[in-house]
């Protein structure tokens, strides 16, 4: 069913109009038909099977990072205490990243829209889309110094000009959306694999010695050769900084097909393995990293900083392989290829994060192409900044903030939603049903990040100083429903009715595909875009709004007024 509903006479002369002629909310709408940045991704576009999203999604996990961070850590606390940090980090990212991963697939919205009504409001979220925004560029900056650090072993590039040649190289790509990435992601995933896989296998089978050598590592200084708890949680916060990799999943988990009868076991199976399952191959990438780190150490005599250098580390082991110009050339295409694959997922991911919080703010649509070059303009700086040699602080450091968000998201949707009841279960992202600011949300972040900062950098003693990401987590869990409860919920939802007695879901319990038309662009939305607009049409009969045109409304005259 389609809802025609005839456009104003006046529309050109709207006070929100932008010369020559077209409106920022028509702007938006025709660049977001590629990647719809500033909302619900529509049943008419996503046109990929459950398998083709996974595979693009898991293509994004091809980042080099975690070798360096799994050899960081190994020679900060040796192997014992590096594996259980890995553990526990990959516990503590499967279990709050499953919420987050079923709700962008089962209602299409990205990770900005699922925290606003999870808690922080239409508003609030801001503060949490940059902190995705800094894990973006930090972890573009990481991968960017990787790739540079390939260009410069291989083809002698000075390392400055290598920052740049990898900044400027994903522009291209991330232009154009979400169909340029998932085939550049099916496209590349198979060779990446054999040219990771093999060199692990071959130490294995023909130098199994080297399985000893990994268990028996105790760090630079030679102090981890036991177990121990402190050194454990010191790496886990490392290893938890990239909690927020989830964002990056959910960008492309959010165009997964509708859940079906038919498709229930496919639709599950990529839900879980491209979503939080990420950090399973995350995981056994860190250990690959901290296994090839003391192989080179412990067998080559290498420096234990050169042995955190990814292509370091596999030209290390091709050497032992096949000739020495062949192991150049596929250390370099591996790091080449994993740092592309990656980066084109961080610029594309945080363009979307800064254009949504400017669009919120001020009320008007750029594009993303500005914030594409923004977000990469910053990662550039922080690589020639070499940020690669404290590697470890920053992400420590950051680990914090990402976490408190993450937790609080998923302690919302798990405790609030479901078990108190207190949030409404069904995702709201549209302006005018939310609150401007969720006091939930909001003050359980800043308590939890702002605590387990302070003890990141030692203000509550030494001893608890390693504890810092259990902190950030504990805090986040009790503080999210505390404060539900003192609020009674009602933060949440500014308005309970949209004003379209349209259902929202379909039969099968998946946002509908009934179209509705926008009377601002004259353009159709799908129902869970839409509501009713505050100004009727000239004859007195209702008229609709989407969410796109509600986000770049200046003059607010088409929002809805708040319920009691």
């Amino acid at each position: 069913m389609t809802v025609d509903v005839e456009r104003e006479p006046s529309a050109g002369a709207e006070p929100n109009r932008v010369p020559p002629g077209e409106s920022d909310a028509e702007a938006a709408a025709r660049e977001s038909l590629e990647d719809y940045t500033l909302r619900f991704a529509p049943r008419s576009f996503r046109r990929w099977s459950a398998g083709v999203v996974a595979t693009s999604a898991l293509g994004g996990i091809a980042y080099l990072a975690d070798f360096s961070i799994g050899a960081s850590i190994g020679v900060g606390y040796g192997t014992p205490s590096a594996l259980l940090g890995i553990v526990i980090a990959a516990v503590v990212i499967f279990v709050t990243g499953f919420p987050l991963a079923y709700y962008a697939a089962r209602f299409n919205i990205d990770l900005d829209l699922i925290t606003r009504g999870s808690g922080f409001g239409y508003y609030g979220s801001i503060l949490t889309n940059l902190i995705f925004a800094s894990f973006t560029f930090i972890f573009f900056a990481t991968e960017g110094a990787i790739m540079a650090q390939g260009l410069e072993v291989g083809l002698g590039i000075p390392r400055w000009l290598g920052y740049l040649i990898t900044t400027v190289v994903v522009i291209p790509l991330v232009i154009f959306g979400m169909r340029a990435l998932s085939k550049m992601q099916a496209w590349t995933t198979p060779f990446w694999l054999v040219l990771m896989v093999v060199p692990l296998a071959y130490l294995v089978i023909s130098q199994p010695q080297t399985v000893q050598n990994f268990f028996d590592y105790a760090g630079a200084d030679g102090s981890g050769s036991e177990l121990s708890l402190a050194s454990a949680m010191l790496a886990a916060g490392v290893c938890l900084s990239l909690i927020a990799q989830i964002a990056e999943q959910i960008d492309y988990l959010r165009f997964m097909p509708p859940r079906t009868d038919a498709n229930r076991r496919s639709w599950w199976a990529a839900v879980v393995i491209a979503g939080p399952g990420w950090v399973v191959f995350g995981a056994l990438k860190q250990i690959i990293g901290l296994f090839l780190g003391v192989y080179l150490i412990a067998s080559l005599g290498a420096a234990p900083s050169t042995a955190t250098e990814p292509v370091q580390q596999f030209l290390g082991v091709y050497r032992e392989m096949m000739p020495a110009w062949l192991a150049m050339l596929l250390a370099v295409v591996l790091v080449v290829i994993s740092q592309i694959k990656i980066n084109v997922t961080n610029a594309y991911s945080g363009s979307l994060a800064w254009t949504n919080s400017f669009t919120r703010v001020t009320k008007r649509y750029p594009g993303r192409l500005v914030f594409v070059l923004f977000n990469l303009a910053i990662a550039l700086a922080l690589m020639e900044f070499n940020m690669f040699e404290v590697l470890n602080l920053i992400l420590g450091f950051y680990a914090n903030c990402a976490m408190a968000w993450i937790v609080t998201v998923a302690t919302d949707i798990v405790v609030n939603k479901h078990l108190l009841g207190l949030s409404p279960k069904h995702p709201e992202f549209r302006r005018g049903m939310l609150y401007a600011v969720n006091p939930v949300g909001v003050l359980s972040v800043l308590l939890s990040a702002g605590a387990s900062i302070a003890m990141f950098f030692g203000a509550f003693g030494s001893g608890v100083q390693p504890y810092s990401p259990i902190f950030a987590v504990g805090i986040a869990l009790v503080a999210t429903p505390l404060m539900a409860l003192l609020t009674r919920g009602k933060y949440y939802l500014r308005r309970r009715d949209d004003g379209i007695d349209l259902p929202m879901l379909d039969a099968d319990g998946n946002p509908s595909a009934e179209r509705l038309r926008c009377h601002v662009s004259g353009l159709e939305f799908e129902r869970p875009d839409m509501l009713l607009s505050a100004e009727p049409a000239p004859d007195g009969s209702p008229q609709y709004i989407s969410s796109l045109a509600l986000a770049t409304d200046r003059s607010g005259r088409y929002v809805l007024p708040a319920q009691p």
